[in-house]
């Protein structure tokens, strides 16, 4: 998600310049790669490169292949072959093991639903979204649709799809891959011809909202917000829930604890943690916590701080269930030998990171099946009549 916010960030102000654009996508892969399906890079036709599709190997040819693109204002598959050499394809020798395709589109500024118009309403709230991404790999077919659909949890849908069939064959699949949150290819053979779609599911990104604004909290917001986590900071101490003392997109409130969730829509993506270093008002959010649906809840200090709340709650009448405190995480973060406040930082986001995206937290030298899952990238056909 923060690529995506990057490259529409860059959009903008590449807008202001009057400059050139493409948007490359890698929108399939055969065995392994640095990037997976999804990964983008907006390309301006002086050079300038916003988000990635590889490690760095391939963004040099994909420039010379943007630039083209720009020209001719015609999209393209460009196929990179990083196992062997193959005169059908580039191959480049990186020794990744794997077949990687990138759709490279010119960007239409005077088109108000160019591929950059599908990212905006992407990130414009927190919502699940699925972006349909069409592409094809016959050679006898130059014509590649792309970036030309998306679908949200509420219901908004937006489409470039002139074919009324292959429309509504995609927004089934949408709806599914949308219902399952999971991915998706599906080849549609009509008698026109083949398209390929990549049906992305995307997640919002990971809300971490913060119960303290100590100076232990100012290296966990800035390292969040690096790898694009949206944060909010509340304390009861006006003189340390003070905006300039975060980072800009941090949002920072003054409150008192009874009143702190009042304005927070709580999400599956989103996590709380207790790091006020005040034992009461840290208690109070515990119990409000106690009664919502949440994915986890991390709090600083030693086990025995949430025994004792637990016992102070349970004589008012409060008894956490099992489902809330397998959620709980105290004390809170990875056992990584954290010491300093950027190291504890550190620790908290990788547990969270575990928790809210399904990790193993094992070091991947001991993974024995492949870090990415292959069987997802398998492509279904879907007959038009």
């Amino acid at each position: 998600m923060k690529e995506i916010s990057d490259i529409v960030y860059a959009y903008e102000g590449t807008l202001v310049a009057g400059k050139q654009m493409a948007l490359a996508t890698v929108v399939h892969l055969e065995g392994s790669s640095y990037r997976r399906p999804g990964a983008r890079m907006l390309i301006t036709d002086d050079g300038q490169l916003t988000g990635a599709i590889s490690g760095g190997c391939l963004e040099g040819d994909a420039l010379l292949k943007a630039q083209m693109v720009i020209a001719k204002k015609e999209s393209r598959v460009v196929t990179y072959d990083t196992m062997d050499d193959d005169d059908s394809v580039l191959a480049v020798g990186l020794g990744c093991n794997g077949i990687i395709r990138i759709l490279i589109e010119p960007v239409d500024t005077t088109n108000q639903f160019n591929q950059i118009s599908f990212l905006k309403k992407l990130i414009s709230g927190r919502t699940k979204s699925v972006l349909v991404t069409l592409f094809t790999t016959d050679q006898r077919n130059t014509v590649q649709r792309g970036t030309s659909f998306l679908l949200n949890e509420k219901g908004f849908f937006e489409s470039t799809i002139n074919d009324p069939e292959l429309q509504q064959l995609i927004s089934e699949d949408a709806e599914k891959v949308l219902s399952e949150e999971k991915s998706a290819f599906k080849k549609y053979i009509s008698k026109a011809g083949e398209q390929i779609a990549f049906i992305e599911f995307i997640p919002p990104a990971i809300s971490l909202i913060i119960f303290g604004a100590g100076n232990d909290v100012v290296p966990l917001v800035k390292q969040a917000e690096l790898i694009g986590w949206e944060t909010t900071v509340l304390d009861g101490r006006a003189s340390y829930a003070r905006k300039e003392r975060f980072t800009p997109a941090c949002q920072v409130r003054v409150t008192k604890p009874d009143s702190a969730l009042d304005q927070i829509v709580i999400d599956e993506r989103m996590a709380f943690l207790l790091m006020t270093h005040n034992y009461q008002y840290d208690k109070i959010i515990l119990k409000t916590l106690a009664g919502k649906n949440i994915s986890y809840l991390g709090m600083l200090g030693p086990s025995k701080k949430l025994e004792r709340m637990s016992d102070e709650l349970k004589q008012e009448g409060i008894v956490f269930s099992k489902e809330f405190l397998s959620v709980v995480h105290s004390p809170v973060g990875l056992d990584i030998s954290a010491e300093t406040p950027e190291e504890i930082a550190l620790s908290i986001l990788s547990e969270i990171q575990t928790v809210i995206n399904s990790g193993s937290g094992i070091s991947l030298r001991n993974r024995k099946a492949e870090i990415h899952s292959r069987s997802g990238l398998l492509i279904e056909e879907r007959r038009q009549s």
